[in-house]
């Protein structure tokens, strides 16, 4: 007999546990299917968690580097590689155990396998390890939520010459000399630091003509320039020609401004992006529409089949964990109004999207950036304001980045903030929650802020932008 299920989960990462635990919420009867060789999903174990662990080893490394401009007199720092390696490895198993007990122990069905479609309404179930699961489930509803893998891509000589993925990186206990980072995006960028700030000669290739593209130029612009002040070698702008094995070395030849250039190493890391990981769900079978690797959705979260909701990386359009549970959470809310007939009222609304780069300094988004208010056609207002003019950063020694707010030119609401400097990760949140509930520049410059904090900088631009539009 065929187990039958109100919502079937396929994928249990950070995506597919929020729709799981949602939809149980809601009363649904639920499966999660997780094929993976490891429980936890891509965050845990080889994403979010895992890179900002090994992060907080190089920082360190490069703080206590700096601790003669503080007055305190130290030694070199000299990092252990596998201590740092067993670290990681101790917290990612705690973090990825306690996801895989929230699995088990939740009140839905929790199967080890590898799914595939049969048809719209049938998933086929094959064991993963010695787990013994039904050959066949059939279910009302799906959310597809099985994440991403790195991409391959087409560079000549690269596959044969041999390179790191960031999955890779993630298992390496042994010290390298040398590394050529392809990619200037997130993850490029964290990784790159990672090892320029355990001593290692990195080179930086980047196609666009700026570091994070997606960004606002200048918050590329500081990061070359800490970047290039740390040591590493930055090429934006770049064609890149080929790539070839030389001796020990690994060479990368490529044109930047019609010259030709090359550059050597010891190791190269591919970080040109990830692309959804649909291999083997057959989705055709159920008719669901792929375009470029993802899934199309609507902003209920559905596909083309309305019983079919996906979620995370496997449909975009961002690929940042709190916006996937909040698609997972959106999906199993729709999945539970078809199942009753209701209207599907929850929608995907990206106004706050936010997105962070873990490297020193830390890199900070949410909103629309000023090139996105552009090309809307939007009239608006901007102001920044340096950390170099901060008396708490002064302080604390990081003077590199700015602030920056974007409003609306008629009441000054905010849309938008961009933060370069030290915790920026957290010093975005205020200008979010300004946000979230449509607040104006001259709202943040009125708030009281504690002195001498980071978080009173947000002052000065919002200070600014309301003197502009008349109303501070």
């Amino acid at each position: 007999m065929t187990s039958s299920f109100d919502l079937a989960v396929i994928g249990g990462g950070s995506a597919g546990y929020a729709a799981a635990r949602t939809a149980q919420g809601l009363g649904l009867k639920v499966a999660v299917i997780e094929g993976g060789k490891h429980v936890g999903g891509l965050c845990i174990l080889r994403g979010c968690m895992p890179t900002k662990t090994f992060l907080e080893s190089a920082h360190r490394n490069h703080e206590i580097a700096r601790a003669a401009e503080f007055g305190i007199r130290v030694g070199k720092p000299k990092p252990d590689w596998n201590a740092i390696l067993k670290r990681k490895d101790r917290l990612i198993r705690e973090f990825a155990d306690y996801r895989k007990e929230q699995l088990e122990k939740g009140d839905f069905t929790f199967y080890r396998a590898h799914a595939k479609f049969r048809g719209p309404y049938h998933l086929v179930l094959k064991s993963v390890g010695k787990d013994k699961v039904p050959t066949e489930i059939e279910a009302k509803t799906f959310v597809v939520a099985t994440g991403s893998r790195t991409a391959k891509r087409e560079i000549p000589g690269l596959e044969k010459t041999g390179y790191w993925t960031s999955d890779d990186c993630l298992r390496v206990g042994k010290p390298i000399k040398s590394l050529i980072v392809l990619g200037g995006r997130a993850v490029g960028l964290e990784f790159a630091q990672y090892y320029a700030h355990l001593g290692v000669k990195v080179t930086i290739i980047q196609r666009s003509s700026q570091l994070l593209p997606e960004s606002d130029p200048e918050v590329g612009q500081v990061l070359e320039k800490v970047f290039r002040q740390d040591g590493t070698d930055v090429f934006c702008g770049t064609e890149i020609v080929h790539v070839v094995q030389k001796g020990k070395s690994k060479r990368v030849e490529f044109l930047q401004g019609g010259r030709k250039k090359a550059v050597e190493a010891e190791q190269i890391l591919q970080a040109l992006g990830r692309e959804p990981d649909l291999s083997g769900l057959e989705c055709e079978n159920a008719g669901v529409k792929i375009a470029k690797g993802k899934i199309v959705v609507s902003e209920t979260q559905q596909s083309g089949v309305p019983h079919i909701f996906a979620a995370g990386d496997v449909c975009g359009p961002y690929e940042v964990v709190h916006l996937a549970i909040q698609q997972g959470e959106v999906a199993a809310k729709n999945a539970a109004l078809l199942l009753r007939g209701g209207d599907l009222r929850a929608k995907m609304d990206y106004r706050m999207k936010l997105e962070v780069i873990f490297t020193s300094p830390e890199a900070a988004g949410v909103g629309y950036s000023e090139r996105d208010c552009r090309e809307m056609g939007w009239d608006i207002v901007t102001a920044s304001y340096p950390f170099a003019d901060h008396g708490k950063s002064i302080v604390m020694g990081e003077m590199n980045g700015f602030v920056k707010l974007i409003a609306l030119k008629g009441r000054g609401e905010i849309v938008g903030a961009e933060v370069v400097g030290p915790h920026a990760s957290d010093l975005i949140h205020e200008p979010m929650a300004i946000m979230r509930y449509r607040g104006t520049a001259n709202d943040m410059a009125e708030m009281p802020h504690y002195h001498p904090t980071l978080s009173e900088i947000w002052t000065y631009p919002a200070e600014d932008i309301a003197e502009k539009i008349g109303i501070y």
